[in-house]
């Protein structure tokens, strides 16, 4: 990746792709696209958590007595950002059921383009806790960005985003505001439009998702 990008990882598994492929295709109903968004939720957890850190537990198997390592600290904490965010999460809970979850309810003002909360709910012990933060889409970042300020204000010092697409407004603006907080992706695509759309993209994921206009 660019250094201009220096947070971005982009994740180009042949099995990822083909499923965003899909969810790109205006032909997919909202059925099928909610379970391919499930899909790749699954398989974006194992690749956001790769440097999770972990420390060696003795147990016994049907054979002998061994060190195993298992995750150190505090479990994870996945926060969505409202409303598409929720459509990675299940994907995320079925790899890390015992996640705690946090909602963060932002919208985009349609004229500014600037982020408005609305909601606000995380765990209270958040500070011991790595966030991953899931939003399909990183647009322009004011969103991600706004929400990830308030988690760092709540006490969260480690955070991951992760997203299905990312524009280069939206990861240069990340990694000015947020530049200790690293981004995965699926794709970077080339830019926004003039309402702030990702281009080529797949739509509003939101809208997509849950079969709204």
């Amino acid at each position: 990746m660019p250094f201009e990008y220096p947070n971005l990882t982009v994740v180009h598994h042949p099995l990822i792709q083909h499923k965003l492929t899909w969810m790109r295709s205006e032909d997919t109903g909202t059925d099928s696209f909610r379970q391919l968004l499930r899909e790749v939720s699954r398989l974006l957890a194992y690749e956001a958590t790769r440097a999770l850190p972990t420390e060696p537990m003795t147990i016994r198997t049907p054979l002998t007595t061994m060190e195993s390592p298992v995750i150190s600290g505090k479990k994870l904490c996945l926060v969505s950002i409202l409303r598409a965010g929720n459509g990675m999460l299940d994907g995320f809970l079925e790899v890390i059921p015992l996640a705690r979850v946090g909602h963060i309810g932002l919208y985009r003002d349609p004229d500014t383009l600037q982020p408005v909360e609305y909601y606000f709910k995380v765990p209270g012990d958040l500070a011991e806790r790595q966030c991953l933060v899931v939003d399909p889409m990183l647009a322009t970042g004011h969103s991600a960005a706004a929400g990830i300020a308030r988690l760092k204000a709540a006490g969260c010092a480690q955070i991951t985003l992760v997203c299905l697409l990312a524009a280069p407004e939206g990861v240069r603006h990340m990694n000015e505001q947020h530049p200790d907080v690293p981004v995965f992706a699926v794709a970077l695509d080339s830019q926004l439009n003039e309402h702030g759309y990702i281009v080529p993209g797949l739509g509003d994921a939101g809208d997509r998702l849950y079969g709204t206009r």
